[in-house]
């Protein structure tokens, strides 16, 4: 099955628990397939949610998501930590 880059979106996070998570990285296309494929190389957990990822690409790099995104957010989170065995 191959994947089409050509609309793929990604936006990348990294939360330090001090203030907003981040927008670390974002890109569409072949910048958005690269993110998704460095991001599984390093065994970084990945949520799939278009629509979040499409709220969060109006962020630009290195700003804090804004308050509205804050709950969609802590969701993922939560799924980050679960998956990583942090919390159950």
């Amino acid at each position: 099955m191959s994947v089409d880059t050509k609309n793929q979106l990604a936006v990348a996070l990294h939360y330090d628990k001090t203030g907003a998570p981040r927008v670390t990285a974002k890109g569409r296309g072949v910048i958005g397939a690269k993110i998704i494929e460095l991001a599984k190389a390093h065994d970084i957990p990945i949520e799939e949610n278009e629509v979040l990822a499409g709220a969060l690409s109006n962020v630009e790099i290195g700003d804090e998501i804004p308050a509205e995104l804050y709950k969609a957010v802590a969701e993922v989170l939560i799924f980050v930590l679960r998956l990583s065995g942090r919390i159950r």
